[in-house]
């Protein structure tokens, strides 16, 4: 009885806490919990937040056999077909590049992409130069630009060869900026 006199006193007393067995645990298992939850709540945010900032990865494509290329007397239209990933999303998509060869017989890959406004570029044999059918555009064959509305020329893209392979790896520009800005 005394005892529960004093802890009555203690009690009634506000500037004393009195933490029994059971708060304590109480506190105790909260903590954990808490702890658990974030731990747990990590990977799940990862997960929702990767397409934010995981960035669009293309590989290097092949394109034909350096044989095809040798005696290359205007650009040829080649057809890619990519393998995208793009935060969760796995994109097939059927892309066109021109070859080409310059006067000191170095191939050049060029996007088929209008650098003004992403129209597709046409080679026009006749005339010896690619033109955009939207706004008028026209390149030389090497893709350096020659009169309309686009700010710069055609986009060059890396490529390589390999095992006796022309490969390239496709990428998307920024358009109607005069400078070349890679997006991905």
């Amino acid at each position: 009885m005394e005892q529960q006199e004093e802890i009555q006193k203690i009690v009634s007393n506000k500037d004393v806490i009195v933490i029994d067995r059971r708060s304590f645990f109480g506190v105790l298992l909260g903590i954990g919990s808490a702890g658990m939850g974030a731990l747990l709540a990590v990977p799940v945010l990862r997960y929702v937040l990767y397409p934010l900032y995981a960035k669009s990865k293309s590989t290097w494509s092949p394109i034909g056999s350096m044989d095809e290329f040798s005696n290359l007397s205007q650009p040829i239209l080649k057809h890619l077909t990519l393998k995208q990933v793009d935060g969760w999303r796995e994109v097939d998509s059927s892309l066109t590049v021109y070859v080409t060869k310059g006067a000191d017989g170095a191939l050049t890959v060029l996007s088929d992409i209008c650098p003004h406004l992403g129209c597709a570029v046409a080679w026009q044999k006749a005339q010896d130069k690619f033109f955009c059918p939207c706004h008028g555009s026209v390149f030389k064959p090497n893709g350096k630009h020659v009169s309309g509305p686009a700010p710069r020329g055609m986009d060059p893209l890396p490529h390589k060869i390999v095992d006796g392979k022309l490969m390239v790896k496709f990428e998307y520009f920024r358009e109607n900026v005069p400078n070349r800005e890679v997006l991905s």
